[in-house]
Formats: structure tokens, C-alpha cells, sequence
């Protein structure tokens, strides 16, 4: 919910705020070889003439067992006032830059395989794609990204399509990985209770790839717009908790816990995410200091 165009470029500058912003996650902590996830953005609006933009970039560093993946994307959107809200629509365009450890993997553990007293090693399988003279391999493809961000005064709505163009990341003439699309669907409500200092923040989001999908539901509390706090379930087996809190004006550090709901729970002690987000209003007008003696208008 903090980070809305990490999965839909259409988010870019709707909030009229240019925005600065890191997080770094640690993954099944307790497990050896966890994964780890890193994400940082820049995000801002603009204006050309009587109409109303959004542009950005933002890099990923994910980790994940034998693989690691660096990406980095350019975002732009344009808004257009519907109702008592802006209509967004989206496009993003980058690189992914996919590794294997080939030299990581081990055989052994897979099948146990023994020959002639010695124990397969990951070149004895020409499934396993190791360049010449290196240890892993790497591979770069183009990659795209589009969607719709609909924000109103109280709700938000967002719809995006990841991987549009189905990215080869090519290995070798024979290893390869194809990044299969993603939809997102996602919304929230914000509900203002008496006294204008809570306001309550429920938002849901569906993921898939039409061959398999996950559902996370939130519910979080703001007081004074400043403090927030709430909890998290994710329907393929997790529930968290988050807080976050303005530390300055426009400065907001951020925690979440998630711990697993099914058996990564006997080996792992749950995932940890830290952020740290900072908002500058660039479109205020600019105080000036110029004054004029009434004696001459």
C-alpha cells in the first residue's frame, strides 16, 4: 500500500507528492540461504500545461535461492479528473537482469547419485547451464509493464498487467527462463472515524498469473495522520503485523512482521520488512519575498 507503483505504473505521482523511498526484506529468517528483497523508487508528478503527470524509476534487487534478479524500470502516467477523483493510466519499461548459480547447485542432495565412488557435480548435468570458464550465468531482457489507478477522496482502485511481453532471459542455446505475466487487482477505502483523528484503512489485493493466485487482505489504522498500525492475512499462509510513523514532516519509517500460517512456521522465524519513505511537495507555489508600496498600483 506503500509502494502502489512497485506493481502498477499507473500510481506514479498520484498523490502530488514527489516520493523518495527504500525498503529491504528478509525472508523465512532461520532458513539457510534466505531470501532477500530490496526495492528502492523515485516517484513525482508534474504538470504540462492545463494537464496533470506522473513519471518515476525504481530498482529491485531479489534474491532467491540459486537465482538473484536486478531490475530497473522507467514509469510514466498520465491523470485525468473523473468525478471527484484522477483516472491514471500507465506504462512501465526496463530491464531484467536474471543470474543462476550454477556452481551452487548440488546434486547430491537432489538424488543422492553415486558413480564409480564419486559424486555427480552440477557439470555432469547439461540441464544446468554453466557458461565457459564461469561459475554462473546471467542474461538481460526487455521488460513492460501497464495499468490503471483510479484515487478518489476516500477509496483508491488499481488494476495492472506485469510482464506483458513475456521476457526470454536467454542462458545459453539451451537454458533459459521465460517471466510469465502477472495481474494485480487491488483497492482500499478510507473510512474517517469520529473526531477526524482515526481514519480506518481496509484494502485487499489479488495476484495471478491465471495458473495459480494469492489474496492479501489488510486492515490498518491512521491517528492524526501520523501514526499507523494494523494487521495483514495472506490467504497461501501468512498473517502480519505493521507499524509505520511519521519521525519528521514528510519522513515516515516503516516495520513489518510476517509470520507464516503453515509449515515454513517449524523452520523459519518469519520475515522482517523495514522501509524508509520521504514526500516533498515540489507543485507548492514558491513563497517570494518581493513586496509593492501601494503608492504605486
Amino acid at each position: 500500500m506503500f509502494f502502489q507503483s512497485s506493481y502498477n505504473p499507473a500510481a506514479a505521482g498520484n498523490d502530488d507528492m514527489m516520493n523518495i523511498a527504500g525498503l529491504h526484506r528478509l525472508h523465512t529468517t532461520g532458513l539457510s540461504d534466505m531470501p532477500m528483497t530490496t526495492y528502492f523508487t523515485v516517484s513525482s508528478p508534474f504538470h504540462i500545461a492545463n494537464t496533470k503527470h506522473g513519471a518515476g524509476v525504481r530498482f529491485l534487487n531479489d534474491i532467491y535461492g540459486l537465482f538473484s534478479n536486478q531490475s530497473f524500470h522507467v514509469e510514466y502516467a498520465y491523470r485525468h479528473k473523473i468525478g471527484n477523483g484522477y483516472l491514471s493510466a500507465g506504462i512501465d519499461l526496463g530491464f531484467a537482469n536474471i543470474s543462476f548459480k550454477a556452481d551452487k547447485v548440488n546434486l547430491d542432495s537432489i538424488a543422492n547419485l553415486e558413480q564409480d565412488g564419486f559424486h555427480h557435480k552440477a557439470t555432469d548435468d547439461p540441464a544446468i547451464p554453466i557458461a565457459s570458464g564461469k561459475d554462473g550465468v546471467t542474461g538481460m531482457s526487455f521488460d513492460m509493464a501497464v495499468g490503471l489507478f483510479y484515487k478518489a477522496p476516500q477509496w483508491w482502485a488499481s488494476a495492472s498487467y506485469s510482464h506483458v511481453n513475456r521476457p526470454n532471459v536467454e542462458w545459453s542455446d539451451r537454458a533459459f527462463m521465460t517471466l510469465n505475466g502477472t495481474m494485480y487487482l487491488a483497492g482500499g477505502y478510507n473510512w474517517k472515524m469520529p473526531g477526524k483523528e482515526w481514519v480506518l484503512k481496509p484494502s485487499a489485493m489479488l495476484m495471478t498469473d491465471f495458473a495459480s493466485w494469492d489474496l492479501n487482505l489488510t486492515m490498518l489504522a491512521e491517528v492524526k495522520q501520523r501514526y499507523r498500525f494494523g494487521a495483514g492475512y495472506r490467504v497461501l499462509g501468512s498473517i502480519n503485523l505493521l507499524f509505520s510513523a511519521d519521525i519528521i514532516s514528510g519522513l515516515q519509517l516503516g516495520y513489518t512482521y510476517e509470520l507464516p500460517a503453515n509449515r515454513l512456521i517449524k523452520g523459519s522465524f518469519g520475515a522482517h520488512e523495514l522501509y524508509l519513505a520521504y514526500q516533498l511537495d515540489i507543485l507548492k507555489p514558491k513563497r517570494t519575498n518581493r513586496y509593492k508600496s501601494i503608492r504605486y498600483l
